[in-house]
């Protein structure tokens, strides 16, 4: 047996008379007091005191709210000046999407609500189009939350009030009458809530790893996703490197391979831009475990591409890099620039002091792998001519649903099944047993919650308006269809 100093203990009848002589084993920091006092169910119960799950119900606009105009232009200061438009467009398609682009609007909103306290590794962004499959080492397909640019320790209830907000959304664009709508929002927070019941109730490594993906129709009763789920599944299959290569690159006189121009969403880059993002892996190595450097190594590095990503990420700098291996055959590689979270600036006063982080790719990082049951084995960080970046592989096996695009019977499947995912991925850092204990058995929160989400719903729809109007109107550029 090895001691917490290093040291063996070679002589167990020593180490058991020094126990019944009154020794023990001293405290080792990083694990729990072998001493239980209280409960953190009870803890949890004791909390809905000081803040009852009906006070989630509430909205009220904060007084220095920014308009939705100004704060979409505040947003865009610090992207690449010519790609917001893009962005601006995309938020005025319709007001599920502007939702996507608002997530420092709605945390400047919700900072103004009841929080408990209780803090988690959250999304920051956990709305309904964030989630969805990807590939594990071995090239099966796993469903979670997959998206992580705003993670940060922060209100557990701010990612459940976002999620059951987007589904009321998204159910109104699908066109979904206004019950189906809220039952969606309140079905996503029976789900989490009732999954963290579960998973308060399991041995601490069964519920790290519990609800696998097989068992989340079955879990969330989301039968009627069944088909959707399949042809994504079926989709995401051929999303890999080498599909996504043999559309965007040709042949180089070299032998090897380059991107082609395919604007305004991938364009090649100088050879001094190229030379940068190339010489950034050489840190960004050093940020993986050792154990996947060989594989890298049979790698080379072939060409750099700027590439437009997302709704929200649209304007900030992301690099698509085509590495061949000694067959030819491409991995491409995603070099994207994370900027500050925002929600920073709103979780100082709410008792929230996250540690200063020294690389934003380095927090986004973390956050994924503090969330997801499985992460890319490639995920690391770098820097690129100042900026932080974090590195992941494009197109792995990647799919998603589309929640404006299910049908009305379809969307609190969905609502259900992504409640069940949040709860896993907030339980990795909060105890399960303390958010079971507010949570409670009854469906006080889910009420509370699906309240609170259609009056934000109210308020975004009227955010969208002044979007669309200051786009008419000439305030605000926007480029749409891109």
């Amino acid at each position: 047996m090895v001691t917490a100093s290093g040291q063996y203990a070679t002589d167990a009848a020593h180490s058991a008379g020094a126990a019944r002589a009154g020794g023990r084993i001293p405290r080792v920091p990083g694990f729990a007091p072998r001493a239980v006092t209280g409960s953190p169910r009870e803890a949890g119960k004791a909390l809905r005191l000081r803040v009852p799950r009906s006070a989630h119900a509430a909205f009220e606009m904060p007084a220095d709210r920014p308009d939705a105009v100004r704060a979409v232009e505040e947003s865009n200061v610090g992207r690449v000046a010519e790609l917001t438009p893009i962005r601006v467009g995309r938020m005025a398609a319709n007001p599920f999407a502007f939702l996507r682009g608002a997530a420092g609007l709605m945390a400047h909103d919700l900072s103004g609500g009841p929080v408990t306290g209780v803090g988690a590794q959250i999304c920051g962004d956990a709305h309904a189009a964030n989630f969805g499959l990807y590939g594990d080492a071995r090239g099966r397909l796993v469903i979670d939350l997959n998206d992580f640019d705003e993670t940060v320790f922060g209100p557990w209830e701010w990612d459940v009030k976002r999620l059951a907000t987007s589904l009321v959304l998204a159910g109104r664009v699908a066109g979904a009458d206004e019950d189906t709508c809220r039952a969606a929002a309140r079905d996503a927070v029976g789900a989490y809530r009732r999954t963290m019941r579960l998973l308060a109730k399991l041995p601490a490594l069964d519920a790290w790893n519990a609800i696998a993906d097989e068992e989340l129709v079955s879990h969330t009763d989301a039968r009627d996703l069944l088909g959707t789920l399949e042809r994504v599944s079926q989709k995401a299959r051929n999303n890999t490197s080498a599909r996504f290569a043999a559309k965007s690159t040709e042949a180089s006189e070299d032998g090897g391979r380059r991107f082609v121009d395919a604007l305004p969403v991938l364009r090649r880059v100088g050879d001094g831009e190229a030379a940068a993002v190339a010489a950034s892996l050489g840190p960004y190595l050093q940020t993986l475990s050792g154990d996947r450097l060989p594989l890298l190594a049979r790698y080379s590095i072939h060409d750099v591409a700027f590439r437009v990503v997302g709704t929200g990420s649209v304007g900030t700098r992301s690099y698509v890099v085509l590495l061949l291996d000694h067959r030819g055959e491409p991995l491409v590689l995603q070099v994207k620039e994370a900027r500050p979270s925002v929600l920073l600036p709103h979780l100082p006063a709410l008792g929230f002091h996250s540690p200063e982080e020294e690389h934003e790719g380095r927090r986004v990082v973390a956050g994924q792998k503090r969330m997801q049951v499985v992460s890319d084995i490639l995920l690391g960080w770098t820097t690129v001519e100042g900026r932080p970046y974090q590195v992941r592989q494009f197109r792995n096996r990647k799919g998603s649903v589309d929640p404006a695009a299910l049908t009305p019977d379809q969307i609190d499947d969905y609502g259900r099944m992504t409640g069940a995912l949040l709860a896993r991925a907030h339980a990795h850092s909060a105890d399960p047993r303390l958010l079971a204990g507010y949570c409670g058995k009854n469906e006080e929160l889910d009420e509370a919650v699906a309240a609170f989400a259609v009056a934000y719903a109210d308020r975004s729809e009227a955010d969208h308006a002044d979007l669309v109007a200051a786009v008419r109107s000439g305030r605000i550029a926007a480029e749409f269809g891109v």
